[in-house]
C-alpha cells in the first residue's frame, strides 16, 4: 500500500514549487532525487505528468487532473487528522471534587441544582 502513495509528496510540491530545483530545496532532497521519484511515479502510472525541456517543467494535461485530485486527497487527510486532534483536546470523562462539606453545600449545590 505505501508504494502507491510513492512520490505524491514530491509531485504535489514541484508542482507548487514551480520546479524541480525549487522542490528539491524545499524537501530538503537533490534535484537528482526529485527528478528519479518524479519519474517512479510516471512509469508506475503509465503517463507524462511534466513535460520538460532543459529550462522548464510544465504539467501535461494528465499532470493537471492527477495534480488536483492529489490536493483533494492531501485535504482529506489534513481534516482527518485536525479531527483527531480536535477530539484529543476535549475533556471527556468523570470529573471527582473533594471539597469540604459546607462548601458543597452553600456554593456548589446551587449551582448544581441549575445546571441539572
Amino acid at each position: 500500500m505505501r508504494d502507491r502513495f510513492d512520490g505524491i509528496e514530491v509531485f504535489v510540491e514541484a508542482v507548487e514549487a514551480g520546479g524541480f530545483k525549487r522542490a528539491a530545496d524545499r524537501l530538503s532532497l537533490t534535484p537528482s532525487a526529485v527528478g528519479k521519484a518524479i519519474a517512479r511515479l510516471e512509469e508506475r502510472l503509465g503517463v507524462r505528468l511534466f513535460q520538460r525541456t532543459t529550462r522548464t517543467q510544465c504539467l501535461t494535461e494528465d499532470g493537471q487532473q492527477y495534480y488536483e485530485r492529489c490536493l483533494r486527497a492531501i485535504e482529506e487527510l489534513r481534516t482527518g487528522e485536525s479531527l483527531l486532534e480536535t477530539g484529543r483536546r476535549e475533556v471527556v470523562g468523570k470529573l471527582r471534587v473533594s471539597l469540604p462539606v459546607l462548601f458543597g453545600r452553600y456554593c456548589v449545590a446551587p449551582i448544581l441544582r441549575a445546571y441539572a
